[in-house]
């Protein structure tokens, strides 16, 4: 999942950049309210997390703007103002969730991991993948037969987005913008070492694979849970 942090503050934006980044995300940042709208409207992501008070663009303008030209992403208010107007307009301009200053990080990634749920349009947290395998999107859990995976932070964003568009190959410059934070090297195989790491963690001992490789094209999970196919290692 890749998000967009926009805050002027650079302790605040630095910590919560950080927190993201630990939590498995593709984290780009700006403390200027023209390079924000920049960003949002040269980039696709899942959330944004936008600050209102900022130089360049005030951040309702931001979300005003985004809104004009039809972008619907997802976006999570940071203000220091807690009046009920200041709230309300907040929402009235678009934004979907509001967050007031101070506040933890845990409530932050929390309220960033819902807005990219209702992104993805789970309403089911739990994923069924076949072989056993489930992802419990709310906890962040991955199991097999009710035991759990132990995945790092990446490996659990590559396979949310995998599974959240079961059905659909998705090419590696895909992956390659919603898992990492800065641009791959033309020709690297980082995408495929992944998920080579990935399929070793949660793919059945001589079973075939959840995770299938579309030759030039990427890689898919099938929708059909009970009949995934096997992908060319």
């Amino acid at each position: 999942m890749r998000v967009l942090v926009v805050e002027d503050s650079e302790k605040l934006r630095r910590a919560v950049v950080t927190a993201l980044r630990r939590s498995g995300y593709a984290v780009d940042q700006s403390g200027d309210g023209s390079q924000g709208l920049w960003h949002a409207e040269a980039i696709e992501y899942d959330v944004i997390v936008l600050d209102l008070m900022l130089p360049g663009m005030h951040g309702l303008e931001i979300i005003n703007r985004l809104r004009e030209k039809r972008n619907m992403t997802h976006i999570l208010v940071l203000t220091a103002k807690d009046s009920i107007e200041d709230r309300v307009r907040g929402l009235q301009c678009g934004a979907d969730d509001y967050l007031v200053k101070p506040f933890a990080l845990d409530e932050l990634l929390a309220r960033v991991q819902a807005l990219a749920r209702r992104g993805a349009k789970e309403k089911n947290p739990i994923l069924q993948l076949g072989a056993g395998v489930s992802i419990n999107t709310a906890s962040r859990i991955v199991a097999r037969d009710c035991k759990p995976i132990t995945l790092t932070p990446r490996e659990y964003a590559l396979l949310e987005y995998l599974a959240q568009r079961r059905g659909r190959v998705v090419s590696r410059s895909d992956i390659e913008m919603h898992i990492y934070d800065s641009m791959v090297e033309p020709m690297s195989n980082v995408v495929d070492a992944a998920v080579y790491a990935l399929r070793r963690k949660i793919d059945p001992p001589g079973g075939p694979s959840l995770i299938e490789t579309r030759r030039g094209m990427g890689y898919m999970i099938c929708s059909d849970a009970t009949d995934h196919a096997v992908a060319a290692r």
